[in-house]
């Protein structure tokens, strides 16, 4: 059978709750980066503001946010983003009484309409089974790869084995990553592997500690600095495998965010916090799946930055598939936490998840 996407279900605005209500109250904001009292602060789901007799859908949303009306349409804005001035969505009830709705049970799916209100094991830990999961993930990336935007998060162990190295670059080849979101030490060990061999001194094969090995991540960090860019390194230094050469060959944009712990870093690594939010945020606006793995620091900030759905050109609205891969079952299940429709959890090691995962589906091309 082939893929299909979990159905949208609009609400029905012909209902009295929806024809009776109220046009949304807006008040502005007080000043730069200040929002108005009982401002309504958005989540991950559809929300609609009434606004002159007519229900209008943020577009493109994110949690934690407010809502703003600007030049007729609403828009979703963080707080620090905020204008003076700006018409900011007013309230705090979410069942359509004072013009704001919102709609928490949008999808349908068969699997959820036959679950029982009393199960074992609902949630998902190292005794889960993962099969289906994966047949189900390689199902959606072939979907996904000609029909929608792939976005993957990686934490640094991602780089420290040579075949799942090989297996990303494999998946970038063929078309199963759009953009790239991670940190200094993701592209520091993964150049370093390119360059020397190595992941933070051990050889990326046989995992053995190499002599002064201690020293390899900072001499790539210093080469890479020498030469003033990635894409410089890469050119002068001859470099032929890894993730990051991949993306750069392929054209795949990656955002690079820095961290207060960061040693160098390289070039072009986002220092300013609010920047790197923002180039995450442009990457996430594009994807319909999100695949993170290894780093609870980036797949928490991307989760909170992705809506339970998008938006597409055409106007029809659709699920944004959010998968949490860790080999801990804190990280996993914090996402899961969010409440997310999509959002599915996969405990295992990163390295044998992304091996698995070309396997699955770059077997046959």
């Amino acid at each position: 059978m082939a893929f299909q996407l979990m159905r949208y279900i609009e609400p029905d605005f012909s209902l009295q709750i929806f024809a009776d209500a109220p046009d949304a109250r807006l008040a502005p904001a007080p000043k730069d980066g200040v929002a108005p009292d009982n401002y309504h602060g958005t989540t991950i789901y559809p929300e609609y503001f009434k606004v002159d007799g007519r229900w209008l859908l943020a577009e493109q949303s994110r949690m934690d946010c407010v809502a703003a009306l600007r030049d007729g349409r609403v828009e979703v804005v963080e707080f620090r983003n905020l204008k003076a001035g700006d018409r900011v969505f007013v309230g705090r009830s979410e069942d359509a009484s004072e013009g704001i709705y919102v709609h928490a049970d949008c999808f349908r799916h068969a699997e959820t309409a036959r679950r029982d209100l009393f199960a074992f094991r609902q949630g998902r830990s190292r005794e889960t089974a993962f099969s289906r999961d994966y047949d189900q993930l390689y199902d959606l990336l072939r979907h996904e790869r000609d029909h929608g935007n792939i976005l993957w998060v990686m934490g640094p162990a991602c780089a420290f084995d040579h075949d799942s190295r090989r297996a990303f670059s494999r998946l970038i080849e063929q078309g199963y990553v759009h953009a790239l979101l991670a940190g200094n030490a993701l592209a520091t060990h993964d150049l370093e592997g390119a360059w020397l061999g190595t992941a933070l001194g051990q050889d990326i094969y046989t995992q053995r500690s190499q002599p002064m090995g201690h020293y390899n991540h900072l001499d790539t960090l210093n080469r890479i600095r020498g030469y003033g860019s990635i894409e410089a390194f890469i050119e002068a230094e001859h470099i032929d495998n890894g993730i990051i050469h991949s993306c750069v060959k392929h054209g795949v944009p990656f955002v690079l965010a820095g961290s207060i712990r960061d040693d160098g870093p390289m070039p072009g690594i986002y220092g300013d916090v609010y920047a790197a939010q923002d180039a995450m945020r442009a990457c996430v606006r594009r994807a319909t799946t999100v695949i993170c793995m290894a780093s609870t620091l980036h797949t928490i900030a991307t989760g909170n930055m992705t809506p339970a759905y998008r938006v597409m050109p055409g106007g029809d609205i659709r699920p944004v598939y959010f998968y949490c891969v860790d080999i801990s079952e804190f990280t996993v299940n914090k996402l899961a936490d969010r409440g997310s429709l999509s959002a599915r959890g996969i405990v295992t090691n990163c390295q044998d998840f992304i091996v698995n995962v070309c396997k699955g589906v770059c077997a046959d091309r």
